[in-house]
C-alpha cells in the first residue's frame, strides 16, 4: 500500500505531505483546487514524461516522494526481479526530482533508477484510471493473466508452460545442431581422413629408432663390408696377421718353461688372446659377408622414414604422442557421430512434446471459454448497476493465428492455435457501451468517465484475482447523479477491502464511504496560490461534506443530510 505521498514545489503546491490509510481514500474540494495535481504527482512519481513547465515558479525544482508498504509476496517477488534488487523490510521509497532544467532524476531506496525503471515499478504498484499507459488491465497480455487467476487456471496455465519451456529448449538444442551440422561434418570429415592415414601408417613405438639405425647400415654397406674384411685380414688371413704373431709369442713363451715355471701365465694369456681374436676374425668375417648392399632397401626404409617423421610433425613429437592422438580422434569422431543421433532423437521429441503442449494449450483454451463465459456475465451484471445498462461486454477467447493484425478473411483458420508462453490463446477484453455498435477492445473507450466505471466494474468483480495493490480512479463519477454515485461509492468501498482505493470525486455520496477523506483547497499568501492539502474528520468532514451537498453556505440541513450519508454509508 501507499503509506505517503510528499509533494513539493510541483505547479501550485509548494508543500504537501500526504498520510494515506488503507482502504478507500478520497480526495474532495473545489473544481481548481487541485485536486488533479495529487494524481500528477503520483504519475509523475511512477515514471510518466516529466516537464519543466511542472516546476513551481521560482523554485529549482519539483520532488515527489512516495512510501509503499509491500506486504504481498508475489508482488515483491514481481518488483525483485523486475529491477534486480533485494527488498530488506519491504518497504520502497521512490522519489523523483524534476529540475526546472535538466533532466529529470529518480531513485529509490537511495539508490538511482532510470525512468524505465521507474515506469515498469510503477505498473506493478499502481493502476491509475484515467490514464492509458498506467492501466493494468488494458493491455491484453493482463486480461489474459488475471482470466487464469479468476479461474483458477494457474495450475494448467504452469503445466502447460512447463512442456512449452521443454518444447523451446529442444528446438534451442536443435538449431544449435543444424547451425553446426556443416561445420560438423566437415570436422568429421577431417577426423575420419586423419584416423584412416594413421591406421594406414600403422606406426609402432620405438620404429623410428630401429629405421634409422638400418638406415645408416644401408647407406653405409660399401664401407662397412671393406673396413670389416680389412680388420679380418690384418687379424687373421694376412700374412704375419696379428693372430699369427700372438701364435708365435705363445710359442716362444710356451718353449722357455722348462728354464722359467712363472712364464705359464703369460704363455697361457697369449695362446688366450691368439684364440679370442681368431675368433672375432671369424665374425667379422659373418659381419662382413652380412652387410647388405641394397640400394632398394634404403629407399624403401627412407619412405618410411620421411612418412613416419611426417606423421609425428602433424600429429604429436614422438610415436606415442600420435598413437594418443589417434585414441582422441576416435573419441571425437564417437562424438561427432553421437550427436546426429542427438537429432533424430530431439526430433523424436520435438514431435512429443509438440503434441502435448497442444493437447495441454487446448485444453486450456477450452476451459479460459468457460471462465470467461462466466466473468462476462459478471462484468454486465456490474456495469448495470453503474448506469451502463445498454453495455455489452464480452471476452474473445480466440486461438492465436500468429500474425500481428490477427486473421483476414476466411484464407486464415487456425484449428490448433500459435503456441505461446501463456498458451495458444489471445485474450481481449471488449465492450459496447451503446446499443448498435460493435464491440471494441475496452483499452479503445474514448470517455475518461464511462472508462472508469467499466473498470470499476472489473475491479469489482476481479477484486480477489488482481495483484495490483494500489488503485487511482479519477473522473469516475463523471456525468453521474447522486443516486448512481451511492452505487459507486459502495462498490469502491467494497473494492477497498481488498486493495488501497485512491478515488477523485465530486460527490458526496461516494466521499461517504470514504475510510480517509482528503480535501485539497487552494489558498493564497502574499499574493501567491499554493494548494493544501488535508485530512478531515469528524465536525471537519461533516462540513466538507455539507459544503458538497449544498455549497459553500453550509446549513444545518445539510450538516444532517452529511451526517445521513456517513451514516448509510456505514451501515451499508
Amino acid at each position: 500500500m501507499l503509506r505517503s505521498l510528499s509533494i513539493q514545489n510541483l505547479a501550485v503546491i509548494e508543500d504537501a505531505q500526504i498520510d494515506l490509510d488503507r482502504g478507500l481514500n478520497v480526495f474532495t474540494g473545489t473544481t481548481g483546487a487541485g485536486k488533479s495535481l495529487v494524481i500528477g504527482a503520483l504519475e509523475l512519481l511512477l515514471g510518466l514524461r516529466a516537464s519543466a513547465d511542472m516546476v513551481r515558479t521560482g523554485a529549482k525544482e519539483a520532488r515527489v516522494s512516495a512510501l509503499f508498504e509491500i506486504s504481498n509476496s508475489s508482488v515483491r517477488e514481481e518488483i525483485e526481479q523486475a529491477l534486480d534488487l533485494a527488498l530488506d523490510d519491504g518497504q520502497l521509497l521512490i522519489q523523483r526530482r524534476l529540475p526546472a532544467t535538466g533532466p529529470s532524476r529518480a531513485s529509490l531506496n537511495g539508490q538511482a533508477i532510470t525512468a524505465a525503471m521507474l515506469r515498469r515499478l510503477g505498473q506493478i504498484l499502481v493502476d491509475i484510471h484515467g490514464q492509458y499507459d498506467q492501466q493494468y488491465l488494458l493491455q491484453p497480455a493482463n486480461q489474459l493473466a488475471v482470466l487464469d487467476v479468476y479461474g483458477k487456471l494457474e495450475p494448467a496455465r504452469a503445466a502447460y508452460r512447463a512442456v512449452y519451456d521443454s518444447h523451446r529448449a529442444a528446438l534451442d538444442r536443435k538449431a544449435a545442431l543444424e547451425a553446426g551440422r556443416d561445420l560438423r561434418r566437415q570436422q568429421l570429415e577431417l577426423y575420419e581422413f586423419q584416423a584412416d592415414e594413421l591406421d594406414r601408417a600403422a606406426l609402432c613405438p620405438g620404429e623410428i629408432d630401429d629405421l634409422e639405425a638400418r638406415r645408416r647400415r644401408l647407406a653405409n654397406a660399401e664401407r662397412l663390408a671393406a673396413d670389416l674384411s680389412a680388420v679380418n685380414q690384418s687379424l687373421y688371413e694376412a700374412e704375419g696377421s696379428v693372430v699369427d704373431r700372438l701364435k708365435a709369442v705363445a710359442a716362444a713363451l710356451e718353449n722357455l718353461l722348462p728354464f722359467d715355471a712363472s712364464l705359464e701365465t703369460p704363455a697361457a694369456a697369449a695362446r688366450e688372446s691368439a684364440f679370442t681374436l681368431e675368433n672375432l676374425a671369424f665374425d667379422l668375417r659373418g659381419a662382413a659377408q652380412r652387410v647388405e648392399s641394397d640400394p632398394a632397401a634404403l629407399a624403401e626404409v627412407d619412405d618410411r622414414l620421411h612418412l613416419l617423421k611426417k606423421l609425428c610433425s602433424k600429429y604429436g613429437g614422438t610415436e606415442s604422442e600420435v598413437l594418443a592422438y589417434r585414441e582422441t580422434l576416435a573419441e571425437k569422431i564417437a562424438a561427432l557421430r553421437n550427436q546426429d543421433e542427438d537429432a533424430s532423437q530431439i526430433d523424436a521429441d520435438l514431435a512429443r512434446l509438440h503434441a502435448e503442449m497442444l493437447r495441454l494449450g487446448q485444453d486450456l483454451h477450452a476451459r479460459r471459454l468457460k471462465v470467461a463465459a462466466g466473468l462476462q456475465k459478471k462484468i454486465e451484471a456490474e456495469l448495470r448497476q453503474l448506469a451502463m445498462k445498454e453495455a455489452r461486454f464480452s471476452i474473445a477467447v480466440e486461438l492465436a493465428c500468429g500474425e500481428p493484425e490477427g486473421c483476414h478473411g476466411s484464407a486464415c483458420r487456425t484449428v490448433q492455435g500459435v503456441p505461446s508462453p501463456t498458451g495458444l490463446d489471445q485474450v481481449e477484453f471488449l465492450i459496447a457501451p451503446n446499443p448498435g455498435e460493435p464491440p471494441k477492445p475496452v483499452r479503445k473507450i474514448a470517455s475518461g468517465g464511462e472508462l472508469s466505471r467499466v473498470m470499476l466494474a472489473l475491479k469489482s468483480v476481479l477484486a480477489l484475482a488482481d495483484r495490483i495493490s494500489v488503485l487511482v480512479f479519477d473522473e469516475i463519477d463523471a456525468n453521474v447523479g447522486g443516486r448512481l454515485g451511492s452505487v459507486i461509492g459502495r462498490k469502491l468501498a467494497d473494492l477497498a477491502a481488498h486493495h488501497q482505493v485512491l478515488c477523485i470525486t465530486h460527490l458526496p455520496q461516494i466521499a461517504s464511504f470514504a475510510d480517509s477523506q482528503l480535501t485539497v483547497r487552494k489558498q493564497s499568501r502574499q499574493g501567491r496560490s499554493f494548494t493544501v492539502v488535508e485530512s478531515v474528520t469528524g465536525d471537519r468532514r461533516i462540513a466538507e461534506l455539507a459544503e458538497m451537498i449544498g455549497g459553500k453556505d453550509v446549513t444545518e440541513t445539510t450538516r444532517q443530510q452529511a451526517r445521513e450519508l456517513l451514516a448509510l454509508a456505514k451501515k451499508g
